[in-house]
C-alpha cells in the first residue's frame, strides 16, 4: 500500500541544524497533510509540526521559529528543517501523513506512520 520512510537524523551539537526527510511511496493519489511527531525517552509522543496540502503550517510552541515543515507534493516528499537545536529536542522523530491511495482498484484514504529517525542533540 503506502510506506513512509524517514531519514536525516543523527547527532548534532546544541545550536546546530538538521533536515529530516520523509519519503512516501506506494499507490499514492494525493497527500492531504503531513506532520512530524517526536517521542523522547519516558515521554508521550507529541506533534511538533503539521501542514495540510496548500494550507498553513502549525507548530508546537517550543519549536516555533526554529523548525519549518514543508512538502514537495509532486515528489511525495516531506521535510522538517530544524535549526538552533537544543538538548531537549532529543527524541525519535516520526513522519505521519494523511494520504489518498488506490488499493484493490478502489480509492481509499488513510493515515500512515514512518519507522522513526533518532535525533540526538548533545555536546
Amino acid at each position: 500500500q503506502v510506506q513512509l520512510v524517514e531519514s536525516g537524523g543523527g547527532l548534532v551539537q546544541p545550536g546546530g541544524s538538521l533536515r529530516l526527510s520523509c519519503a512516501a511511496s506506494g499507490s499514492i493519489e494525493s497527500i492531504k497533510a503531513m506532520a512530524w511527531y517526536r517521542q523522547a525517552p519516558g515521554k508521550q509522543r507529541e506533534e511538533v509540526a503539521y501542514v495540510p496540502t496548500g494550507g498553513t503550517a502549525g507548530y508546537e510552541d517550543s519549536v516555533k521559529d526554529r523548525f519549518t515543515i514543508s512538502m514537495e507534493s509532486a515528489k511525495n516528499m516531506g521535510y522538517l528543517q530544524m535549526n538552533n537545536l537544543k538538548p531537549e529536542d532529543t527524541a525519535v522523530y516520526y513522519c505521519h501523513s494523511e494520504i489518498g491511495f488506490v488499493s484493490g482498484g478502489e480509492y481509499r484514504e488513510g493515515e500512515f506512520w514512518g519507522q522513526g529517525t533518532q535525533v540526538i542533540v548533545s555536546s
